[in-house]
């Protein structure tokens, strides 16, 4: 599973370099500290042991004698002696067996040694068997190492790493707060909604990229406030002489009626291009959807289009569940998409509404039984402008199914377009449901 988070991938960098600290603390101290001293030890021992043990140039008389004098010299430093049958030698036998100590004792005393060690009740212990010795068993208690001492080692290891996974988990939300304000604030202009400015506060880069959101936001909302001027200016200026013509075409002498009729007719077009165009800039505030029957818009568009020149079929999905939308914005659409079929069809259409098997969207699907589109002209009809092939004709102003497209982007629904097997083109527009995340 990949990790997209920056806070997650931060924390798991610290982490891991976390771990390979300790881990190389550990390597440190075993091979720089540990092992000299054990090597050490290893030599100061086996100093000890060759007392008892004598060398090869004193005699077996010497050896008897000093032995005794030996031996208690080594049982003042805790080194007891025990025979292979005694009940302690067990211990030996169930003991971990230590090559390094091993190899090293071998080479000092110069005799095949085996060195184990055991945990005992109040140390540990060293338990060694020499071939010099048969039939022996050397026992040294380490009185100065207990395994009390190495939970203090554990303990305060798991502390510090504890500390510093908590100071690094503070740091990186510290730093990544501001992003994630400018996360938010991102979503809310995808929404439509223009923050106010953000704090500039953080890293350098982020207190750049924290200027350049609230320099974009403020560049948003210029352009929204144009566009706002551009749509009051249109409804304005534009409309205002084209009643003028309107009324003064009306007043025409009867005589002139042919050409009054034209100029009423291009008024009228005239008309219909600005309302699309406003249409299409238009933006939805989402703080004032409410639930949408799509069953009752339907009904209400075909049933206002339904006439002598076109039948519309119409299979309603009952009972179906309310979409969240505006109901103006959404009724639009639909009416966008009949007239499309009604336009460009051969005087059949179909009219379906529907919900998924998952109930988080409702549809409404409309067919015709029109030319269609070539496959690789259909996602351009999405595009402003665009009217579609010549087989469909060149009717409108190209803005119909990218008012559809923004209306349903703007209610976080889908518009599919692909032509039915039959002939003819078949439109889907989702709109999600009441409640659905």
């Amino acid at each position: 599973m990949r990790i997209t988070s920056s806070f997650t991938q931060s924390i798991f960098i610290f982490f891991f370099l976390l771990i390979a600290s300790q881990i190389y603390s550990y390597y440190a101290v075993i091979n720089y500290a540990l092992m000299p001293s054990l090597q050490q030890f290893n030599k100061i021992l086996g100093h000890e042991i060759s007392l008892m043990l004598g060398d090869s140039a004193n005699t077996e008389q010497q050896l008897q004698m000093d032995a005794p004098l030996r031996r208690r010299v080594l049982e003042q430093l805790g080194v007891t002696i025990h025979s292979e049958e005694s009940p302690m030698a067990g211990e030996y036998e169930h003991g971990m067996r230590i090559d390094l100590m091993s190899e090293e004792m071998s080479k000092e005393l110069g005799t095949q040694t085996d060195v184990r060690m055991t945990l005992g009740s109040d140390s540990y212990i060293l338990w060694m068997k020499i071939d010099a010795l048969p039939g022996s068993i050397l026992r040294i208690p380490l009185s100065e190492l207990h395994e009390d001492d190495f939970a203090p080692l554990f303990r305060n290891s798991l502390l510090v790493a504890l500390l510093i996974v908590v100071g690094v988990w503070l740091f990186v939300r510290l730093q990544n707060r501001p992003l994630i304000a400018l996360e938010k604030a991102a979503k809310g202009v995808g929404k439509g909604k223009i923050p106010p400015p953000l704090p500039v506060k953080g890293a350098s880069e982020i207190r750049a990229v924290t200027r350049a959101f609230n320099q974009m936001a403020k560049g948003i909302q210029a352009l929204e406030e144009d566009r706002t001027l551009l749509m009051a200016g249109i409804s304005h200026d534009l409309r205002t002489p084209l009643t003028r013509i309107r009324l003064a075409t009306e007043m025409m002498s009867p005589q002139d009626n042919y050409l009054a009729e034209g100029i009423i007719s291009d008024t009228e077009e005239c008309n219909q291009i600005i309302s699309q165009f406003m249409d299409y800039l238009k933006p939805v505030d989402r703080e004032t959807f409410v639930a949408v029957n799509l069953n009752e818009i339907v009904h209400e568009v075909t049933s206002a289009e339904d006439g002598h020149k076109v039948k519309i079929e119409t299979r309603y999905h009952d009972p179906i569940k309310h979409a969240h939308g505006s109901p103006i914005a959404i009724k639009r659409a639909i009416t966008n998409l009949v007239i499309n079929a009604i336009r460009y069809g051969n005087g059949w259409i179909k009219v379906t509404t529907g919900v998924t098997a998952d109930n988080t969207l409702v549809w409404v699907c409309v067919e015709d039984d029109g030319p269609g589109i070539e496959e690789t002209k259909i996602e351009k009809l999405f595009e402003p402008f665009t009217r579609g092939d010549t087989a469909r004709g060149s009717e409108g102003t190209g803005l119909g199914l990218a008012i559809v497209k923004r209306i349903a982007n703007q209610h976080r629904g889908s518009v599919t377009i692909n032509n039915r097997s039959n002939g003819g083109l078949r439109v889907q527009i989702s709109f999600p449901t009441l409640g659905a995340k």
